[in-house]
């Protein structure tokens, strides 16, 4: 929008603007809005759940609308990118209704919504984007057949989504890891000359979750919830599309993918199929590192972000020397 009312106004000044609008946007708002937020009435099967009672919960919708408003004032938004602003919002909004929902929803009809959004995001990417599939560290490239990667990118978006949700439990840590994520996509899209007009609102998006966990770090006074930890993974997912290399995912993400998905993964099998593992392990797994060997909060948050950077470090590396 500034865009149209300064013209001629130079854009590393206007991103200089945005970044900090968005830092200062998300903590103003988070200060002032917290009273008002959903109470977290505490799990009973989380590690330490009875600690979060009575904190306020849903701060996702405060971030991710701080992103949404510093995006439409300082970055000019493609028609593509903007139908991603709407489905962010909209994820969180579910999210959020899910956090002041008296009564949780399900987890199929939050499942069926995460479906939706991810079909509408698949959607979306084909009809402004190839369906070229890149393997960064062998320079390989091929085609896949619409319908094949737009099933591809559901099961993508729908993973992200949920693995990043159900990584969220201790202070810090899903937002730290989320950073982490992000900013190694944002390296890898300088790196590789790809998705520049994408990698601005990545960094915006990330200096909103700084925003969050300027409250959030141990001890916590507030919590994303749903609302926050459900964008976040569609975010992800939506930037690992835009590099063109969607399978990095995996390495770029892989602590969220452990922690949230091994659960997901456990509880599916055992539904589904009768198919016991890991029956000695708690998931998610930071549960089994806090209850079962004993790491300390900020231990759990420092280490998994200890492993999930030096994996960016690989990762950036073999992509440079490819």
């Amino acid at each position: 929008m500034l865009h149209r009312l300064i013209p001629g106004a130079p854009e590393a000044l206007l991103a200089f603007g945005g970044i900090l609008f968005a830092f200062a946007a998300t903590v103003a708002a988070t200060s002032g809005l917290c009273p008002y937020l959903p109470k977290d009435a505490g799990r009973e099967f989380a590690h330490d759940g009875k600690l979060s009672a009575g904190k306020p919960r849903g701060a996702g919708i405060i971030f991710v609308l701080a992103f949404a408003a510093a995006a439409l004032l300082f970055f000019p938004l493609t028609k593509e990118n903007l139908i991603y602003l709407a489905l962010l919002v909209v994820s969180m909004l579910t999210g959020f209704l899910d956090d002041a929902s008296k009564a949780p929803w399900g987890e199929y009809k939050k499942g069926f919504l995460d479906l939706c959004v991810a079909a509408l995001v698949a959607g979306t990417f084909l009809r402004y984007n190839s369906a070229v599939v890149e393997l960064a560290f062998f320079g390989v490239r091929f085609v896949l057949p619409p319908v094949v990667f737009g099933l591809f990118a559901v099961v993508l978006v729908w993973t992200s989504v949920n693995v990043t949700n159900c990584s969220d439990g201790v202070d810090g840590l899903s937002g730290t890891l989320t950073i982490i994520t992000l900013m190694t996509v944002y390296l890898i899209d300088r790196t590789r000359g790809t998705g520049e007009e994408f990698s601005f609102l990545i960094l915006l998006f990330a200096v909103c979750i700084l925003g969050y966990l300027w409250y959030n770090a141990t001890p916590s006074r507030l919590m994303m919830g749903d609302a926050g930890s459900r964008a976040m993974g569609l975010f992800i997912s939506i930037a690992i599309l835009k590099t063109g290399c969607p399978f990095l995912y995996i390495p770029v993400a892989l602590v969220l993918i452990l922690d949230g998905g091994l659960g997901l993964l456990k509880v599916a099998l055992l539904r589904f199929l009768k198919i016991r593992i890991l029956t000695g392990v708690r998931t998610p797994l930071h549960d089994h590192v806090r209850k079962v060997w004993g790491w300390s909060n900020t231990q759990t948050v420092f280490r998994f972000a200890i492993i999930q950077i030096i994996l960016a470090a690989a990762v950036l590396y073999g992509i440079q020397t490819a």
